[in-house]
């Protein structure tokens, strides 16, 4: 056996119907497609959704809300996880950075801190927002906040 007598397997690989190619083809004349209307002409293309000229389903239905492409979304962390995460890794300083690195945000996120939980630990935290109870807390164990 050589690479030049190499060949399928019999009835593995068959010939593609050549449509439109005349009428000793078997397939010529109307060319599979039937005779007359739209789906018979040449360059025809449905549009998505399109239901044969009924109402389409997304028309149909009534339209809601709004989606604002200026918002910005926040991570939330609140005091208790921003506690149980500088005693789990020993930080005293805990900026966007030890958070990307300790894998509990992504590089791109904004991190915002809220004030559910307790903090007992003094801390420098570095963040894109804070709600007010957050900021209250932080300053009230000794440590500081910075908006970034």
């Amino acid at each position: 056996m050589e690479l030049h007598n190499l060949t399928p397997a019999k009835g593995s690989v068959s010939k593609r119907k050549r449509i439109a190619r005349g009428q000793g083809s078997g397939r010529g004349g109307t060319s599979t497609r039937g005779h007359k209307g739209q789906k018979s002409r040449s360059g025809y293309s449905r549009k998505r959704g399109f239901e044969g000229g009924q109402m389409p389903l997304q028309m149909r239905l009534p339209k809601r809300g709004f989606k604002n492409i200026n918002r910005v979304e926040y991570i939330p962390i609140n005091l208790s996880r921003l506690q149980a995460i500088a005693d789990k890794y020993n930080l005293d300083t805990i900026d966007l950075e030890t958070l990307v690195t300790n894998g509990i945000v992504k590089k791109t996120d904004k991190v915002k801190l809220l004030g559910r939980g307790e903090l007992t630990a003094k801390l420098t935290v570095n963040v894109h927002a804070s709600s007010e109870a957050a900021k209250k807390a932080v300053e009230s164990t000794g440590g500081s906040l910075t908006i970034v």
